[in-house]
């Protein structure tokens, strides 16, 4: 990062259709691996320094680190789905039933199938998907970015969705990791029209988390501009020609849908999943409980969670303004949203938003005005620092809800 990046740098580059390749796929699998080697890099460097901070805390603190990011809160669930199947309820003192249905199978699914062919765990396995999935997610990250605006921006990317702020999460036995990758992976088969894998994608996003609408909504909105689009004249014909965006949309919700379908007929009711996440207190109520939380709170602390969410709302009105290609801004957009209207704990919404990395290609593509890589290496370190501070504090602490 020697020169000052020109201003069209900072814009998308166009999107043209993929030239058909003629190299093995293993050369081509290389290829892009190696291209992606920095970015890799990178985010294993930043979250390499976030694990050792806690685990150096936790031994500090007497406490187990392997079973503070395996063995608790949802990551509890989850096993228990990979070792017993759903089964599991539990009725809390104010009467409300917890039922492991809240939980998306795909993670218990690969849990139980490592644990099964290797000595890992459970436990181990959860670990070994989050960590594979967060090098995926960062891969997956940089190959949107680099598309959009150059490898060092694809690089810059990756490495801030590792200093996120609850990018200890990253390193649990989560959803996240494996969710971001397939976001990313199918979003970045759309930029480059590949219809099928990007909802093939999309249908495993929807065995992961309820938050896959984001990215079904990415998909179909994309696809009816684009037809729009050529029916006005303003493309070629390549909608009319290809039949793999219709089927990439009407594969893209299968996921999503078959689970909810499965529930509902599992408990007999159209609507048991959403019931079972209402008890959970996830059900959508449009922002009234984030406001009453905002209302309950004392004035600085009400005035720094405005600020924070004004802040929010910048980094929205700045990806607008980069004029991200569609398919990006709706998923990062519709992420957002998702975590905000929903009636959950307040403390996990930062949580729920970390899969919507287009929000940080504003200040990727600022580092790059950074005159030299020593500064933008500076930067970082500290941003990793002060995540990784954070990720121990919070995890020998309250945790993730």
């Amino acid at each position: 990062m020697s020169a000052e990046p020109s201003p069209q740098a900072t814009r998308p580059r166009p999107l043209p259709q993929p030239a058909r390749e003629h190299r093995p796929l293993r050369a081509r699998a290389a290829a892009a691996l190696a291209s992606a080697a920095p970015a890799l890099g990178a985010y294993a460097g930043v979250r390499i320094v976030g694990l050792l901070v806690f685990w150096a805390a936790a031994s500090a603190a007497g406490k187990d680190a392997f079973h503070l990011l395996a063995e608790r809160w949802d990551s509890v669930w989850y096993q228990r789905v990979a070792e017993h199947g759903y089964r599991y309820t539990v009725t809390l003192p104010d009467g409300a039933v917890h039922s492991d249905l809240a939980f998306f199978p795909l993670l218990p699914a690969l849990e139980r199938g490592i644990a099964e062919v290797t000595p890992l765990g459970l436990a181990g396995a959860g670990l070994l998907v989050a960590w594979l999935a967060g090098l995926l997610a960062a891969w997956g990250i940089f190959a949107v970015g680099a598309r959009l605006y150059g490898r060092r921006a694809g690089v810059a990317l990756a490495a801030l969705w590792g200093v996120y702020p609850t990018a200890f999460v990253q390193s649990m036995a989560y959803t996240e990791t494996l969710f971001t990758a397939l976001a990313a992976w199918s979003l970045y088969a759309v930029l480059t029209r590949r219809w099928i894998v990007a909802g093939a994608l999309c249908v495993l996003a929807g065995l992961t988390r309820p938050s896959a609408a984001a990215l079904i909504a990415a998909l179909a909105i994309t696809a009816a501009t684009l037809v729009r689009e050529y029916r006005a004249g303003a493309t070629d014909g390549i909608v009319r020609r290809n039949g793999r965006m219709l089927a990439g949309v009407v594969l893209a919700p299968l996921g999503w849908l078959g689970y909810v379908v499965f529930v509902a007929v599992r408990e007999g009711s159209p609507f048991a999943y959403f019931d079972i996440q209402a008890q959970w207190g996830n059900s959508i109520d449009g922002g009234a409980a984030l406001a009453g939380f905002i209302l309950g709170l004392p004035l600085p602390g009400a005035l720094g969670l405005c600020a924070a969410l004004a802040g929010l709302g910048w980094l929205v009105h700045l990806c607008v303004r980069q004029r991200q290609p569609l398919p990006v801004l709706v998923y990062g957009i519709a992420v957002v949203v998702i975590s905000l209207i929903g009636s959950g704990y307040f403390g996990s919404r930062p949580r729920l938003m970390m899969p919507a990395f287009p929000l940080l290609l504003p200040p990727a593509v600022a580092l790059l005005r950074l005159r030299s890589t020593a500064r933008t290496a500076t930067v970082l370190a500290v941003l990793a620092a002060a995540s990784a501070a954070y990720g121990a504090w919070t995890l020998l602490g309250s945790g993730p809800p």
